[in-house]
């Protein structure tokens, strides 16, 4: 039997919706990026009630960063635990980033040490929400509620919010619920992710969701980021159609990050079938669970009292073992058909943030967590007979390392 890790989940409306747009004879961004826009606000319920869709969530993440003035002499605080993405805009915009470890036996910040990290130049904290499990946020705001005398604001968005501003990689959490609120309206911007692998997918693309900041328009964000994501000119393809209204102005150098219509139109159709997605997800969790329960093997708790996961990554953890014993795991469920993943290598590993002047052993908690950390197959194309191969397979192989 085959198990692929995450094949996108592309039906015949996908195919329709794209099709459309292909013949519309507008397939850049126009209507149905616009229309996007408005229905990923709609179901995000951010206070603003608007979005800006782009090619990335790390686009999406940096534009954040330069629409708030973040760069020489700032600090950007993020997980080590996670994937470059969270971290590489903080070298792009030229502000220091500074790395906090994860908790013991935790995919999330630790938080005390996050307080402990907070100095007169940090401006931004990123947290992760790993796997589609939303973060702390209360914990967060009151972290920099206590620090707040510390925060000195360079311009006036950042004096509008007044305090640290929380710009969350929500990468993996768009659907994602927390205290009867969903992704994209904790922090004071969220990114998403619409990669090939991700629960919702346009392909390639993401997303950015801002909550009001007081004195400061959402109508002039919102431009703000048209400007930063098309080179900084002051139409877009779609205005310059319109009769006599070729002329245009570059306001400063920007960016290429915006989403074509197609991609758009991908996304509007997954949109369509996303409660079905999330749905089947959360049956493949419990599946998982049910068949995993008492084998010695840890998983990460997707459902509680006063959350829900949108189920993107069903992440194990063997305890015990070592970094060649979980990759002797992995290659012999490869010998078998099933294709896993590791999420994540702790950033300080990587030789591009090494040559930052991080250590590993200085994150002993996320080193710890990755060691042993195994990700099975979760996506909506996995059979019930698959999902059952996977745990018989797992369980039979951990017996000899449990």
């Amino acid at each position: 039997m085959n198990v692929p890790f995450s094949p996108p989940d592309i039906t015949e409306k996908e195919v329709k919706y794209v099709a459309e747009a292909l013949k519309s004879g507008w397939i850049t961004t126009g209507n149905q990026t616009k229309t996007f826009e408005k229905e990923i606000a709609q179901y995000c319920e951010n206070t603003s009630r608007k979005s800006v869709c782009l090619n990335s969530a790390t686009a999406c993440l940096e534009l954040t960063l330069r629409l708030l003035g973040i760069g020489e002499g700032d600090e950007v605080i993020t997980s080590a635990y996670t994937y470059t993405a969270s971290a590489s805009p903080v070298y792009h915009v030229g502000a220091t980033l500074k790395l906090v470890d994860v908790k013991e036996n935790s995919y999330e910040m630790d938080y005390d040490a996050l307080e402990a990290a907070i100095t007169e130049k940090t401006k931004v904290i990123i947290p992760v929400d790993i796997g589609g499990v939303i973060c702390d946020y209360d914990r967060i705001f009151n972290i920099i509620e206590r620090k707040k005398t510390l925060f000195k604001p360079k311009n006036d968005i950042q004096a509008a919010i007044g305090r640290i501003i929380i710009a969350a990689d929500c990468a993996h959490s768009f659907g994602s619920e927390k205290d009867g609120k969903r992704a994209g309206s904790f922090a004071d911007f969220s990114s998403f992710s619409f990669h090939a692998v991700k629960n919702l997918t346009t392909a390639e693309g993401g997303a950015v969701t801002w909550n009001t900041i007081d004195g400061i328009s959402n109508d002039e964000i919102y431009k703000q980021f048209m400007l930063l994501s098309l080179h900084g000119q002051s139409k877009d393809a779609f205005a310059k159609t319109k009769l006599g209204a070729w002329e245009y102005d570059i306001i400063y150098p920007g960016y290429k990050f915006n989403m074509t219509d197609i991609a758009a139109a991908m996304g509007r159709a997954q949109l369509g079938r996303y409660r079905d997605l999330l749905s089947r997800r959360s049956e493949i969790i419990k599946k998982y669970d049910a068949a995993l329960e008492n084998k010695g093997v840890l998983t990460l708790k997707h459902h509680g009292e006063n959350f829900k996961s949108n189920g993107h990554l069903y992440l194990t953890r063997v305890p015990g073992i070592s970094i060649d014993k979980r990759n002797e795991i992995i290659v012999r469920l490869a010998e078998n058909g099933i294709a896993t993943n590791v999420h994540y290598k702790p950033l300080p590993m990587m030789t591009a943030y090494k040559n930052l002047g991080f250590d590993i052993k200085d994150y002993p908690c996320s080193y710890k967590q990755f060691e042993n950390e195994i990700t099975l197959p979760l996506n909506t194309c996995i059979t019930d007979e698959q999902i059952a191969f996977v745990a018989e397979r797992y369980s039979f192989i951990l017996e000899e390392y449990i």
